[in-house]
């Protein structure tokens, strides 16, 4: 950083001293240095906006925002954790570890004798100072205290969108019980909005919110970095495609539908700062971007959907565009989940591509038959029974694809890499991760979107209204 630009930074942050000048486009701030007295600079109001704009930033980002919410949500730390009280001492399970250490004294000793690494301060791995001490002790206490069980409820399983159980579960069901055209336009979008968002988070590198004062109570995705939040990307991204595309296909209250959109959007966006996982810096770009996205690309759904069923290059595009983009993934100085969940979703949108590119040339898409909007079947117990049915059998096929195609590819890349299968640091090199995660992916994505259906006819259970 030059002297410049250090002394901009120090001018920006001592702004909160400044008085005004007689001069009505400028104000005088008093700048104290040290070992030089004081001096007296004329900053320009857009200077001060611009640190105004800073500090709120800053503030939507900041741990102690993410940390109230989860108090006002009746998630506390318990004391008996390991924590830092006040006078800047070290404890754990309400002793005093050794001797006094402060939280600066505790770094010096890191970078001194080599423990310190450069992702550290992502916060994003576990440290002695936000987790539970569980040596000795067979069945450890979990390191915070629920005392709102309806808010718990209510944000953990709001937060399990963007999981993998979310993958197979919700946007098949919408292709068994409602019509293909709306899982089509959704694991699109899904899938654009996810990459760009799992990029982003690697390039940025920006940390999550520190624990303490956080209290997370994910684990899994602790090595990724934070912003944007890909939750919040995935909810907006699914809430409203569906919202905006079903208007096409099918007749319901549109104002409805967009508070039911707007509910679970933003359901999802809190779970992920009662969760401790985001600040609030991250959930919010992680919505304007997914917004934009939408915004820029809408007006080419169409003719993507189009292209996707009738060009003839379109499933040779539909494996190769995103295996290509999978192997390309920005590469980190550690492992972490995001190029495999990347793999994960991409595989998805792949096998489906291809799928429904196969099932218009066999004239068979299960797709709802005209006019549109076209009015739904009225919801009877003897539909909600055949919709039951037909997620348990069409679940079941899923994961049976799942652990066959994961069994077999796992196997078949760890004996030409040399590797062992129980190997977990092998099953994370890229030349076996990626391609074992893809054919399994796509294989999923190619039974539901071309077999499932013909299984539901077979069986009897597929009683919807759509051009079979």
């Amino acid at each position: 950083m030059s002297a410049n630009q250090n002394s901009l930074s120090v001018y920006v942050s001592r702004l909160s001293c400044s008085i005004t000048c007689s001069c009505k486009t400028h104000l005088w701030t008093r700048v104290g240095w040290a070992g030089c007295g004081s001096a007296r600079v004329c900053v320009h109001p857009e200077l001060k906006l611009c640190a105004a704009m800073w500090g709120f930033i800053s503030y939507l980002n900041s741990p102690e925002l993410v940390a109230s919410f989860q108090r006002c949500c009746g998630l506390v730390p318990r004391e008996t954790c390991s924590y830092v009280s006040q006078n800047g001492v070290v404890q754990l399970n309400g002793s005093v570890k050794d001797s006094p250490v402060t939280i600066h004294q505790r770094k010096a000793e890191q970078v001194a004798n080599g423990t310190s690494r450069a992702h550290d301060s992502n916060s994003n791995y576990k440290s002695a100072s936000s987790q539970c001490e569980t040596k000795g002790d067979e069945h450890p206490r979990p390191h915070y205290e629920v005392k709102n069980w309806l808010f718990y409820l209510l944000f953990v399983t709001s937060a399990t969108l963007g999981h993998e159980v979310f993958y197979i579960t919700f946007l098949p069901s919408i292709h068994w019980n409602l019509d293909p055209f709306l899982c089509r336009r959704l694991v699109n979008v899904w899938a654009v909005v996810m990459y760009i968002g799992q990029v982003m988070k690697d390039i940025l590198k920006l940390p999550r919110p520190s624990s303490p004062p956080v209290v997370k109570l994910e684990t899994r995705v602790d090595a990724e970095y934070g912003m944007p939040s890909t939750h919040a990307m995935a909810a907006t991204a699914i809430s409203f495609t569906l919202l905006l595309s079903a208007q096409e296909r099918v007749k319901f209250p549109f104002e409805l539908g967009l508070i039911v959109a707007v509910v679970l959007s933003t359901l999802v966006c809190l779970s992920r700062l009662y969760t401790g996982m985001h600040s609030a810096l991250d959930v919010i770009c992680g919505v304007v971007i997914s917004a934009v996205i939408m915004a820029v690309s809408y007006p080419y759904w169409g003719t993507i959907d189009y292209l996707q069923l009738h060009n003839p290059l379109a499933p040779v595009v539909g494996v190769v565009l995103p295996l290509f983009l999978c192997y390309k993934y920005p590469k980190l100085d550690h492992y972490s989940t995001t190029r495999g969940d990347t793999t994960i979703i991409l595989a998805c949108c792949s096998g489906c591509a291809v799928g429904y590119w196969v099932n218009e040339r066999l004239g068979l898409t299960f797709d709802l038959a005209g006019p549109f909007p076209a009015t739904l079947p009225p919801l009877t117990l003897a539909a909600l029974g055949l919709g039951m049915a037909r997620f348990v059998v069409g679940l079941g096929m899923l994961v049976l694809t799942r652990q066959t195609v994961r069994w077999v590819s796992l196997r078949v890349l760890c004996r030409i890499y040399g590797a062992s299968v129980s190997d977990i640091d092998a099953r994370r090199r890229k030349e076996i991760e990626v391609p074992y995660k893809f054919s399994t992916y796509v294989a999923i994505g190619l039974v539901n979107s071309i077999l499932v259906n013909r299984v539901f006819v077979m069986m009897g259970i597929w009683g919807l209204g759509n051009s079979v």
